[in-house]
C-alpha cells in the first residue's frame, strides 16, 4: 500500500497512527465485541469515549472552567445562522470580512438581524487581513464575527480585532489546534473538525456559559439552540459517534506530540520550507501579504493558467495530490495541517525546484 501525500484543504490528512488504531479497533472496540459505529451513543462505553476526548481537548487547549465544550453536527456552514439566532439580542453583529466563509456568514446573519461589515480585504482578493485595532464597531452590536484562518485565501490573524469590548466570535476551522489559543478572549470559538481534526461531519463549538439562554431569537429550533446541546452535554439526539471517536484519538496523538506548544513550532518549521521556497524561486509566487501569511494553507501561482495545470497534473502522478486551488482563485493550494508531515512538504519542494528547472 503507498499512501499519497494529500495536501487536501478538508476533508484532508489524518495522522497514520490514528488511521491504524481505528483499523485495529474497528471490529471489536476494546473487547465491547462491536465496533464504535456500532454502539449506543448512550452506552457506557461510548460515554467514556465522549468525556475522554472532552477532557482531553480542555487540557490541549487549557479551556476555562466557564466554558462548555459541544460537539455537534451541520459543520462550521451551519453555525452561520446558530450564531446570530443565539447571540442577537440587539439584532446587530459587527463582521471582518476576509475571505468566502467570513462573506457567507455576513450573508446569512443578514436573515437574523443587521450584518454590519466593518473590515473588508476584498479589495485585494483577500490576500491579506486588514487593520482591526480601531474599528468602527456599532456601540450596540451584539459580536464582532471572524474567520481566523482562511483556507482559500491562505491569511491568518496574528492578532486579534480590537473588539472594543464586544463578544468575540471565532471560525477556527482550518487552524484548530494548529497552535496554542487563549480561549478566554472569545465568546465562542468554533469549527469543522475535517481539515486538522477529524473525519467530516463534527462540528466542536466551545462557548462561554452566559452566552448559553433561553433567550434565543423567536422560532430558533430546539436543535439550534446551544443551550438544548450544553443541557444534553452532546448528547440530546444521537451525534456523530464514530468522527467524534477519532476526533478523541487526534486530540491523544496531539497529547502525544507535545501539546499545541510543539504543533505550532512543528508548524512553522513546515510552513518555512515551502514560503522559503516560494520567495526565491522566478516560476512560482506566493499570493499572499507575508506578515498575513497561514501556517495551514499555503496558496500560490506560476502566473500561467496552462502551466498552473501542467504543474497540478505532474505533481499528481508524483504522489502530490489535491494540489489544484479553490476554485474561485485558480492556481495552486498546499494544505499542511498538523497531520502532514515534515517530510511531506520537504518532498514536495523538491519536486517544484525540478518542475521550475524542466519547465
Amino acid at each position: 500500500m503507498s499512501r499519497v501525500y494529500n495536501f487536501s484543504a478538508g476533508p484532508a490528512v489524518l495522522p497514520e497512527e490514528v488511521l491504524q488504531q481505528a483499523a485495529d479497533e474497528m471490529l471489536d472496540y476494546q473487547r465491547s465485541g462491536m465496533s464504535v459505529m456500532e454502539m449506543s451513543h448512550r452506552s457506557k462505553v461510548y460515554d467514556s469515549i465522549i468525556k475522554t476526548a472532552e477532557a482531553d481537548l480542555r487540557e490541549l487547549m487549557n479551556i476555562p472552567d466557564n466554558y462548555k465544550v459541544l460537539f455537534l453536527q451541520g459543520g462550521a456552514s451551519q453555525q452561520f445562522a446558530m450564531i446570530p439566532m443565539n447571540l442577537m439580542k440587539n439584532k446587530k453583529a459587527a463582521y471582518i470580512i476576509t475571505g468566502q466563509w467570513a462573506k457567507k456568514a455576513f450573508q446569512e446573519a443578514q436573515i437574523y438581524g443587521e450584518a454590519v461589515k466593518v473590515a473588508s480585504s476584498e479589495d485585494e482578493t483577500f490576500s491579506y487581513i486588514p487593520d482591526c485595532s480601531d474599528l468602527d464597531i456599532p456601540e450596540d452590536a451584539d459580536y464582532v464575527y471572524i474567520c481566523e484562518n482562511n483556507t482559500i485565501y491562505g491569511t491568518k490573524y496574528k492578532t486579534l480585532p480590537n473588539t472594543k469590548g464586544h463578544i468575540l466570535v471565532a471560525d477556527v476551522s482550518s487552524c484548530f489546534l494548529s497552535e496554542p489559543v487563549d480561549v478566554s478572549k472569545y465568546g465562542i470559538i468554533y469549527g469543522g473538525v475535517q481539515k486538522n481534526i477529524g473525519p467530516a461531519g463534527v462540528v466542536i463549538v466551545i462557548i462561554r456559559e452566559d452566552l448559553i439562554t433561553e433567550d434565543t431569537l423567536p422560532g430558533t429550533p430546539t436543535m439550534l439552540k446551544y443551550k438544548t446541546h450544553a443541557d444534553a452535554e452532546s448528547l440530546y439526539n444521537t451525534p456523530p459517534a464514530y468522527g467524534i471517536y477519532i476526533c478523541g484519538k487526534v486530540f491523544q496523538w496531539l497529547k502525544k506530540m507535545g501539546g499545541l506548544e510543539a504543533m505550532k513550532q512543528r508548524n512553522e518549521e513546515k510552513a518555512k520550507i515551502l514560503y522559503d521556497f516560494l520567495d526565491g524561486s522566478k516560476m512560482f509566487r506566493g499570493t499572499v501579504r507575508k506578515e498575513d501569511r497561514s501556517l495551514m494553507n499555503v496558496p500560490f501561482i506560476t502566473g500561467d493558467k496552462d502551466l498552473d495545470a501542467k504543474f497540478v497534473k505532474e505533481a499528481e502522478a508524483a504522489g502530490f495530490v489535491n494540489l489544484k486551488g479553490h476554485r474561485t482563485v485558480g492556481g495552486m493550494r498546499a494544505s499542511i495541517y498538523n497531520a502532514m508531515p515534515k517530510e511531506g512538504v520537504e518532498k514536495l519542494v523538491a519536486f517544484m525546484k525540478k518542475f521550475e528547472e524542466e519547465n
